[in-house]
This record gives structure tokens, sequence and C-alpha cells, in this order.
């Protein structure tokens, strides 16, 4: 057996008056949190120290903050960050240095300045904003339209909470009578997977809309009536029952990208009044609360029903302003009726008395014409007169009844009648 050796024990304790002589004091130290758990009311992290360029850790340490220090520091912290501690924020500790024989060395936390990761979280936030503008996506969801009749909702919410039993009772108990579809999608809404699990919500919703859309084209392609879409007109995101500290998950850069490029309007009610989370900014329409949500749905349908109950009256009034007007023209039109039978029977009567008046010197007139020409016609039949030829000392041949012309109509022993003025002789040709 070698001489001078120790116990692990004897080595520990060593070196633990090492570390007590060598690091009295306490320290402010940078850290990343890669681990952060609350166990025994005491807290348990994980520090980390990464790259800058490369992004790899280059340290790595344990700290612990015990039950007296933490329920002092962590409400602090919540309150001025509105977020909890958790992994991936930068913190700012200040922090002594502890090794026991037994458990081994560690960073006792006895400080958190909140500060430090409320200004890390803020240049976080700018450059997600600001990479959300360079890709064109952060005002998408400004230019889409609430629908006209927004009646089919999908919400994204966690199925038990408070918040979402609000939102439906608030749409079911309307005043108005309105009936909405409400359409439950579960998410995780608080903690480490709230980014990925509103994500695979708003997937869902999509594919949804997308697999009834199909059937819907289908359906109109072989069926000749309207049948609806099937889709949903918005999408609701509430929250409401959890802590209003824990808003980290809606900061995200991925959840951002996905609802501002969603292509149904998104309203976000997630239940907190002091600050906007990057989700609130980049979604069609920000409310406070679930119940908000509601009543902004519902106060978008009475808008409509206000303007089809104007459009209704002012179609009355102006049908009864043409009603109006005719009834009046078709009055005016009774009046002036008798008046112009009147008129018109009085000139016609006129007319008659006037024709009456001009009838006999007419038909005298025209008596005169025709005897007139009469007379011209039996002067031009006595020209025509054979007897009148007679006299003149001509004569007429007949042969068989007929006028002779032409002596070559004759041949010899034809009997021919002569008529003279005074009487009639017969002949016989011989050549």
């Amino acid at each position: 057996m070698r001489e001078n050796h120790y116990t692990l024990r004897q080595l520990n304790l060593m070196v633990r008056e090492a570390i007590e002589m060598e690091l009295p004091d306490e320290y402010w130290v940078e850290a990343e949190l890669s681990e952060c758990h609350e166990r025994g009311g005491h807290c348990y992290m994980e520090l980390t120290e990464k790259d800058k360029d490369t992004n790899t850790p280059i340290a790595r340490a344990s700290a612990k903050c015990w039950r007296q220090t933490w329920q002092l520091v962590r409400p602090h912290f919540e309150r001025t960050t509105g977020q909890p501690l958790r992994a991936g924020l930068k913190v700012l500790l200040r922090v002594y240095a502890q090794f026991h024989e037994a458990y081994g060395f560690s960073w006792i936390v006895s400080d958190i300045d909140p500060t430090y990761t409320l200004g890390d979280m803020a240049r976080k936030r700018q450059e997600i904003i600001r990479q959300l503008k360079e890709e064109g996506v952060f005002d998408l969801q400004r230019d889409l339209s609430i629908p006209t009749f927004v009646k089919r909702i999908a919400v994204i919410s966690a199925p038990n909470a408070a918040g979402y039993g609000d939102f439906c009772r608030q749409l079911e108990d309307n005043e108005y009578g309105f009936r909405f579809e409400v359409t439950l999608f579960p998410a995780v809404m608080q903690g480490e997977q709230v980014e990925a699990s509103i994500i695979a919500a708003l997937n869902a919703i999509f594919a949804t809309s997308a697999a009834s859309a199909a059937t819907s084209a289908v359906s109109a392609a072989t069926t000749p009536v309207d049948s609806p879409t099937g889709s949903f007109d918005a999408v609701v995101i509430i929250r409401g029952g959890g802590a209003t500290a824990d808003l980290s998950g809606f900061n995200t850069l991925a959840l951002a990208e996905n609802v501002a490029q969603f292509p149904l309007p998104i309203i976000t009610g997630i239940g907190h009044e002091r600050d906007e989370s990057i989700l609130d900014m980049v979604s069609h329409t920000r409310v406070k609360t679930p119940t908000a949500a509601a009543v902004l749905l519902i106060d978008h349908l009475r808008r409509v029903l206000d303007r089809i109950e104007q459009a209704e009256a002012s179609l009355s009034h102006l049908v009864s302003e043409r009603i109006s007007h005719h009834q009046q023209r078709v009055n005016t039109l009774a009046t002036l009726i008798p008046t112009l039978v009147l008129r018109v029977l009085g000139d016609s009567r006129h007319r008659m008395e006037l024709l009456e008046s001009r009838l006999p010197v007419a038909i005298e007139r025209r008596l005169t014409a025709q005897k007139h020409r009469i007379d011209s016609l039996a002067l031009m039949l006595q020209s025509f007169d054979p007897q009148l030829l007679l006299s003149r000392g001509y004569s007429i041949t007949l042969h068989q009844g007929r006028a002779v012309r032409d002596p070559q109509q004759l041949k010899p022993g034809d009997e021919i009648e002569t008529r003279v003025e005074k009487g009639t002789i017969m002949s016989t040709v011989k050549k």
C-alpha cells in the first residue's frame, strides 16, 4: 500500500477548502439555459456558452437556486420578462461556487437580473420581425378579408381551457340568434410545445379545408345544385386559464411564418393585455381575450345584418317612391283623359261638320266632271259611227258579214254586199 494516499472524501474536502479559499465571492455570469426545471421547490439549471460563429457549446456547468432564494427571484423575473425561466433563454446570474464532497461542484444562484434577459428577448424579437418583413410575409394576413357571413370557425385551443369554454358560450348565447359552427383543433397553449403544437393544428385545418374543397369540386361537377364547400371561414387561436407569463411559445419565427402565410384570416385572443406577441402582430386581428374574439365575430355578423336591414329599408323606400310616382302619373292621366277625349271628340265632330258642308259641292263637282267626260266619250263614239261615214259618200263592202279590205279576199262567184247612205247593193264577183 502506497503511503500518503487519501480517501475520496478527504480529497473532495481538500477541493472544497481550495474552492472556498480561492473563490470566496459572488460573481455575475452570462450564460444560456440548456435545461431548467423545478423540483422540491428548488430550481435546477444547466448552463452553457456557445461559440458565436459556430453556435457549438464551448462551456458547460450546473447551477442550483435553493427554495428560499427561488421563491423570491422567480416572481420578479416573470413579472419583468413576461415569461418563466426556461431553456433557451440567456440569463445573467449572480452565483457563488460550492463544492460538496458527496454531490460535487455546482454554482449556487443567489440572484437573477431579468433586465438582461429582457434585453436579449427584445433583440431576438426585433430580429424575428425584421426577418418576417424581409421575407415579405409580415403583413400578408392584413390582405385577407373576413368573409361577410363568417360562421364556420376553426378554433385552436387547449380542449379543457376555460377560455375555450368562454368563447363557445359567448357564441352560443349571442342576443341576435346567430348560429356558428365551431370545430376544435386541440393544441398545447403553454410551455415548450406551443410552437410545434399550433403549427400542427394549422396544418390539420388546412388539410381539412383542402379535402372539403376537393370533395365539393367533385360534387359540383356531378350535381347541378349548389352545395357548401365545407371549408372554414376563419381561424381563432385562443388561450385562457393558463399562466399569463408563459408567452414565449408565441414569439417564434416558425410559428409567425406559418400564421402569416395561412390562407384564412386568423384572429388571436391569447389572454394577455400588457404585451403584444409576434403571433399577434402577424395575425389578421388581435383581441385581448377569447371572449373578445367571440364578440368580434358576433359584431361582424351584426354589422352585416345592419347593412342588410338598411339595404332592405332603402329598397323598400325606393320601391314606395317609384310606386307613388307612378300612382301620381296615373292620377294625372286619369284627370287628363276626359279632357283629351272631349277634345278629340270635339275635333272629330268639327271635322265631320266640315266634311258634311263640303260633301254636296264635292259631289256636284265630281258629277259635273264625270258628265263632261261622258259627253267627250259620246262625241268620240259619234266620230267612229259608220253611218256618219256613209252620209259623207263613203260605202262599205261586206262578204259574209265582214268588211272587205283586200280584193284578194274574194274569188269569182262570191256574193258581196255594198252599203251606201240610202241602202244596200247586192253583187256577184266576176273576176
